[in-house]
């Protein structure tokens, strides 16, 4: 298991460099963070003018389907063994943090951003041709993700033909088995992309871009990821702080409820909901085929804060079983939550049959229907285009997942969407270029909903205060931890999925459920 050991530290090492990632915020990969049909293609030709989406666009209201970033099916193959073994921080990280409704003060630069005439200068022009791509986005996500392209697609006359799947993991294995891979495509996670680096599907992108730009403008921890045997196979193109809750300030207000700030002090708000006649929690698991990802995040906060860091790094690794007594805590303490009917709105029918992005909405009723949601940065953009009359900051806000055990402090939780090219064209290698810029990052950014990666995209881009107060707390954690999900292997993961399904279905059958996944993970990690 020392591989696995050497890959974790290698990335903890160099995820504090996040210190120097001024992004922004929101499945998911987590599995994607958003729902979809199975799998849509949409071919988008470049208009004359303007920026615009198929009519064919699904939007989040309609077939949704996150939660990455990504998201989520991500194998756990061997990593590379000449990794650093320590955990040492970099002198520069920030320590302050940034708490919900302050203005965050410091930002990190990596000198000045090129111009998006520059970056486009750069890029062949009028070459046409189509390049495809296979992602998760659909809805408003995927809104965004063409307006980002657009002027990509304005400079080069090139077609864009996308196709959105919530089942991204079965549907790019499939096409790369079959000999017609996408050109560039999300991919569920880095264990699943050193897989393919090693069967050879996978395009290195050392001699596609520009390298001394991507290790001046990337943490070195999100390349450490996405690169094997010292080549680059991937990049983070979107990332997510997931460690957070969500609530309404004015629901709060009129309830005389107060922002928890421990634990015992979330029990006690809960309790007082309860007690005035109302509901604390909604939970949504709904993904299509991912269902059941919102709740293994869930796991891995209370994970985090139950057992600590350490014991997180040796469960995700296999390390210790899935029976042992730490994990099974941290799936009781969750239990307390989604097995109480009390505790979340619609109970157990309203849990496994509403999808991730719609779960929040209850929040905002007239008379709410719950007063707390647990979910990644990503949800911004589900709430927002739900109800574009709402201020982010002033209607909607969040705390960070409070501490449990004091001595296991408060890690943050982070993912992030990993894409990959794997046929080289002239289109597909522009696409790269493009996609890696702080100019195109920046037009997300802009929109809401988004967590760059590019530390050269300026924090002042970002749509409202919230969205800058995540930027700053992911690029100011010195305390963090992947999501364990998307480091454990694609059999484990889907167990792990349907693990969660099952234990809100049949509580009382959590044993059972804990020594199924146990099984298939004592196969997956041989």
């Amino acid at each position: 298991m020392m591989y696995k050991r050497n890959y974790l530290w290698a990335f903890l090492t160099t995820l504090v460099v996040l210190s120097m990632l001024v992004a922004a915020c929101g499945p998911t990969n987590e599995p994607g963070e958003e729902g979809l049909q199975p799998e849509e293609t949409t071919a988008v030709e470049t208009p004359e003018e303007g920026v615009g989406v198929g009519e064919e666009t699904p939007m989040v209201g309609e077939t949704p389907t996150e939660e990455a970033m990504a998201e989520e099916t991500p194998t756990g193959e061997a990593m590379a063994e000449e990794t650093p073994t320590g955990e040492a921080m970099a002198e520069e990280t920030p320590t302050s943090e940034v708490a919900a409704g302050e203005t965050p003060t410091s930002t990190v630069g990596m000198g000045e951003a090129p111009s998006m005439d520059e970056v486009l200068a750069e890029l062949p022009a009028d070459i046409g041709g189509t390049v495809s791509v296979l992602a998760v986005w659909s809805g408003s996500e995927q809104d965004n993700f063409m307006a980002l392209l657009q002027p990509f697609l304005d400079h080069t006359g090139i077609e864009l033909e996308y196709t959105s799947t919530r089942d991204i993991n079965a549907v790019l294995t499939t096409q790369i088995q079959g000999g017609n891979p996408p050109d560039v495509a999300g991919v569920p996670g880095p264990g699943q992309l050193r897989e393919m680096a090693q069967e050879g599907s996978v395009i290195a992108l050392n001699d596609v871009i520009d390298m001394d730009q991507m290790e001046a403008n990337y943490a070195q921890g999100l390349i450490d990821l996405a690169s094997v045997d010292g080549q680059l196979y991937g990049f983070f193109l979107k990332g997510a702080v997931k460690s957070l809750i969500w609530y309404s300030p004015p629901a709060f207000e009129a309830a005389g409820y107060e922002v928890p700030e421990t634990w015992d002090d979330l029990k006690a708000l809960e309790q007082q909901i309860v007690d005035d006649g109302a509901t604390p929690w909604c939970i949504g698991l709904e993904s299509a085929a991912s269902t059941g990802w919102p709740g293994t995040d869930w796991l891995e906060d209370i994970m985090l804060r139950t057992a600590g860091p350490d014991v997180y790094d040796q469960w995700w690794q296999h390390e210790i079983p899935w029976t042992d007594e730490a994990v099974q805590t941290a799936w009781e303490t969750w239990g307390e939550i989604v097995s109480d009917p009390a505790m979340v709105y619609g109970g157990q029918p309203y849990v496994l049959s509403t999808n991730f992005g719609e779960a929040p909405f209850p929040l905002f009723d007239e008379e709410p229907g719950c007063y707390l949601h647990r979910q990644a940065s990503f949800i911004t953009d589900f709430i927002s285009d739900q109800f574009p009359d709402l201020e982010a900051g002033t209607d909607y806000n969040f705390f960070v997942f409070p501490p449990i055990e004091e001595e296991h402090g408060n890690t943050l939780l982070v993912a992030g969407d990993l894409f990959a090219m794997f046929n080289d064209t002239e289109q597909s290698r522009a696409l790269v270029q493009y996609l890696l810029s702080a100019p195109a990052q920046a037009i997300w950014s802009e929109a809401g909903g988004f967590l760059a990666t590019n530390r050269q995209v300026d924090p002042s881009v970002y749509p409202d205060q919230i969205s800058q107060q995540i930027a700053e707390m992911y690029s100011t954690a010195t305390d963090v931890r992947f999501d364990a999900s998307d480091l454990m292997p694609e059999a484990v993961n889907n167990a792990f999925w349907a693990g969660i399904v099952d234990f809100v279905s049949s509580p009382d059958n959590l044993g059972a459920i804990l020594e199924g996944i146990e099984s298939t993970a004592e196969e997956a990690y041989q």
